[in-house]
């Protein structure tokens, strides 16, 4: 621990996890992001392009977000057309028209805007000491240049300790805001509680409702989610990209988190890698079969999870109440995505806001069940083969954790499995990292 303040927020949080209270939103939030397609090369005509997408084949089933993600002020000439006197990001750089307009373009069409930013103060306007907004104060009084971003050299953390650092979270939060932006997406923050809890203070000065997701999830602990609770959505997993390995970080951290009582946050798994990616990267043949696992970002491409993989990953996403953030291109990927990212049950599931629990683990097959908010009798389960070869498996009630006759519907297969009692098994044959999608009915 670094001083006496941060020990008294970890207990703060302790004690703040340990009630039980409402979600800070109703359902986990539907939309897109635009990192996994355009990275940093984003522009102002793929914006534009994926809400008029998204009003044509997604807001019907509730999809309402476009988010900015990373590198939207990235890429000028010159630190100042980049940050403004007071340090702060301009709304004009890549973006000709600037945010505010892009913003409201997006309102025009129904939908909701969000923005991607970085904890702390950019290290051009600690370099040229510029004062904080509205107080007697300079950068340098609220800087912390010895809490660094792993991953970025942009920023540096704020000391939250000292007079005028509100007033600059204040300042900043409230220059975002002010452009029309719905949706904070805030980066480097999930190891810095009171610096969480700044932002939030930040938005409620504000007067506005917005909705503030935080970022990454390398590093996010159970241990602040008293802190978490601030926010309406918590990053629990890496960068998760159309591989395997994406696959199995987001199950450990669904293991994780689901044990974790008391949360009022959605966890949050990353975008979804399906359908047209790497937009940024051109690659002419991106049609072409992608060999291998998949990438860590990589050049443009169709998602190469297997069908199967697909099927799994929407299925975790839906049974964990994640939010549901699309992260292919909305105007050139593949129908089969749209039809896994709009299936009825699928979304029922995930709008229902429980996260499920593990209740069956042996031999690579796990069971996860989550039943309906106003009705443990009813809801999905998910029984999923973690292993490399098919199962065929016979499964009892108690390996569901029932009692009482339960019948189930496979929802990818659109089929009546019928009724499962005490006296008789249900057979279900796996595919390799394959799933069983299930809707469920006590009888």
């Amino acid at each position: 621990m670094k001083n006496t303040a941060f020990i008294l927020i970890l207990a703060i949080c302790s004690l703040m996890v340990t009630a039980q209270g409402q979600m800070n939103l109703p359902k986990p939030p539907l939309g897109w992001n635009s990192w996994t397609n355009y990275g940093w090369k984003i522009t102002e005509k793929q914006i534009l392009e994926t809400a008029d997408a998204m009003v044509a084949r997604l807001k019907q089933f509730g999809y309402e977000y476009i988010v900015l993600d990373a590198g939207w002020h990235e890429g000028v000439k010159k630190p100042q057309d980049t940050v403004d006197q007071y340090g702060q990001l301009c709304s004009k750089t890549k973006f000709p028209h600037g945010i505010p307009w892009l913003a409201g373009q997006v309102h025009a069409r129904g939908l909701k805007f969000g923005i991607h930013l970085m904890r702390g103060v950019s290290r051009d306007g600690y370099k040229n000491n510029i004062p904080v907004f509205g107080t007697p104060f300079l950068v340098r009084d609220v800087a912390d240049t010895t809490s660094l971003c792993g991953w970025s050299n942009d920023n540096y953390g704020i000391n939250m300790s000292k007079p005028g650092a509100q007033e600059y979270y204040d300042s900043y939060i409230g220059q975002i805001v002010s452009w029309g932006v719905d949706f904070i997406k805030i980066d480097d923050i999930t190891e810095h509680p009171e610096e969480v809890l700044a932002v939030k203070k930040a938005i409620i000065k504000t007067g506005k409702r917005v909705v503030l997701s935080l970022s990454p999830g390398d590093n996010s602990m159970t241990d602040l989610a008293g802190a978490y609770n601030e926010a309406d959505m918590v990053r629990v997993t890496p960068d998760i990209w159309d591989n395997q390995k994406g696959i199995d970080q987001c199950f450990t951290s669904w293991r994780r988190w689901s044990e974790v009582t008391g949360r009022k946050f959605w966890a949050d798994m990353d975008m979804i890698p399906f359908g047209h990616l790497g937009l940024s990267d051109p690659n002419p043949n991106y049609l072409e079969p992608v060999k291998g696992e998949g990438f860590e970002t990589g050049r443009e491409r169709m998602s190469a999870f297997s069908k199967d993989q697909k099927y799994t990953f929407i299925s975790l996403r839906a049974l964990s109440a994640s939010p549901l953030m699309m992260g292919g291109t909305l105007n050139s990927s593949d129908d089969f995505s749209f039809e896994l990212i709009t299936n009825k049950d699928m979304l029922a599931c995930d709008q229902n806001g429980v996260i499920g629990k593990l209740v069956y683990e042996k031999d690579s097959v796990e069971i996860w069940k989550t039943p309906k908010s106003d009705n443990p009798n009813e809801g999905w389960l998910g029984v999923f083969n973690r292993g490399k070869k098919a199962r065929q498996l016979k499964l009892s009630l108690a390996d569901f954790r029932e009692q009482s006759p339960i019948s189930l519907f496979n929802v990818w297969e659109n089929k009546d499995l019928g009724k499962l009692t005490g006296t008789s098994g249900m057979d279900m044959l796996i595919n390799p990292n394959g799933v069983a999608f299930c809707r469920y009915k006590n009888d």
